[in-house]
């Protein structure tokens, strides 16, 4: 399936009941614009005796991920589609994850507690994650993926193209960062874009709004209730005791069937 979340793109691929199939090779086949599919990531979605699914990542240069909170939301709301229920749980190496129906045609997914220990992010040593000692003073989050979070006077103006490369591979982060640029329009609003770690550009990431979301609360820019506007469109966030709430739009463009010549040449 062809899939997206405010312009996030994902292909997911249903494994439940067959072989395993997906490896880094296809993943950055699949993820080639113009000669495979084209994704920001991959979802693979598999059995588990522990939920209703569980699901897997892949970053388009065939990296995984632990976290993809717009799949999670596309994948639920084909699941919940499928099954005719209004919520279920689903497996994630961030651990299980719980998803509504919010209603309106919107998707809920319970991204879980953020990491703010730099052990768990994981930071290369020992800091207070709320101000990291890089210029521009970022914050870290962990979502079950790293984030690095700058706030900034204008997202527009920032060049995500050359900032957000150069802060990937910060030696601050030995297993590299998404990184967010976030500008406060207010208490209950913000402005975000977003460099992925393994991707690049992206018009939208729900990891990267959850990240975003505890940063600004924790800062005591923002709410802990606020609403996000990304490249792709708008997410809405709630940092809960039991976890960071994030509501918004999906969308299930086309299914269909890779042809034996393409994975051939795999």
């Amino acid at each position: 399936m062809k899939m997206h979340g405010l312009g996030n793109d994902f292909v997911v691929i249903d494994q439940r009941g067959g072989e395993a199939m997906v490896t880094p090779a296809l993943a950055r086949a699949l993820g080639d614009r113009h000669r495979g599919v084209g994704f920001d990531q991959l979802a693979v979605i598999e059995t588990t005796p522990e939920a209703d699914a569980r699901l897997t990542f892949y970053n388009s240069d065939g990296s995984t991920a632990a976290a993809c909170g717009n799949a999670t939301r596309c994948v639920a709301r084909h699941l919940m589609a499928e099954s005719g229920r209004p919520s279920l749980t689903l497996l994630t190496e961030r651990g299980q994850l719980q998803a509504a129906d919010a209603g309106d045609g919107l998707t809920s997914v319970n991204m879980g507690p953020p990491q703010l220990d730099w052990a768990a992010i994981p930071l290369a040593r020992a800091m207070e994650t709320l101000t990291l000692p890089i210029d521009g003073a970022p914050s870290a989050v962990g979502m079950g993926n790293p984030h690095c979070v700058f706030f900034v006077a204008d997202a527009e103006s920032v060049d995500l193209a050359r900032d957000g490369a150069a802060m990937e591979h910060h030696p601050l982060f030995p297993q590299a960062t998404n990184v967010e640029y976030v500008q406060v329009r207010g208490p209950g609003e913000l402005r975000m874009r977003v460099w992925e770690r393994g991707t690049g550009i992206t018009l939208a990431c729900g990891s990267g709004a959850c990240a975003a979301a505890v940063a600004a609360h924790r800062r005591g820019l923002a709410d802990a209730h606020v609403r996000i506007e990304l490249d792709g469109g708008w997410l809405e966030l709630d940092w809960r005791a039991d976890g960071v709430w994030m509501t918004g739009p999906t969308a299930h463009v086309l299914t269909g069937v890779l042809t034996p010549e393409f994975l051939a040449a795999v």
